[in-house]
């Protein structure tokens, strides 16, 4: 049985993956409008990732014995003055996302619940990659993206990206 502070705050981040894939798919409409089909595959494939994050969670908490409340998901209510803010939008939230993975982790090491330690040692580090594609796509477009050949180039290297579901034993 899990400590109900660690247990609470596992469920509430089931339902904030969900919010995540919410939000990337709204960036990948957003794209798709725009015509950048590259950009709206690769936030599609990140909405994918975060389901399979909200998955996984809610797969521990039932693997615990424990019960798994889903929330109602918020509607993304953000607005785009430019193919720019949705990079921009993505680095902030994946770093609120982070904070929230590493508030977890304090709360298991808190009650000594090595076992979820365990778990989320692979978010954490899940984490700092998502951040790190976040900062990279940010800086790849600031070089390239007032560029129409390299804006082409640029969307067609994310058009490439292929989906690979998480491998985390729980």
């Amino acid at each position: 049985m899990l400590d109900t502070k660690v247990k609470e705050l596992i469920n509430t981040q089931i339902n904030k993956e969900f919010y995540s894939a919410y939000l990337y798919l709204d960036f990948s409409n957003y794209y798709s409008d725009l015509g950048l089909d590259g950009f709206a595959h690769w936030y599609e494939v990140q909405a994918q990732e975060e389901r399979d994050h909200a998955m996984l969670m809610r797969q521990y908490l039932h693997n615990n014995g424990e019960h798994v409340t889903l929330d109602a998901v918020a509607k993304p209510d953000a607005v785009y003055d430019g193919a720019r803010d949705p990079l921009k939008l993505a680095l902030a939230h994946e770093q609120y996302v982070t904070s929230l993975i590493n508030t977890i982790y304090a709360a298991a090491d808190a009650v000594h619940d090595y076992r979820t330690m365990q778990c989320f040692d692979w978010f954490v580090r899940e984490q700092g990659e998502e951040e790190k594609n976040a900062e990279d796509l940010i800086k790849k477009f600031q070089l390239y993206g007032s560029d129409a050949k390299g804006l082409y180039a640029l969307n067609q290297e994310l058009l490439a990206r292929v989906y690979t579901a998480p491998s985390l034993v729980l």
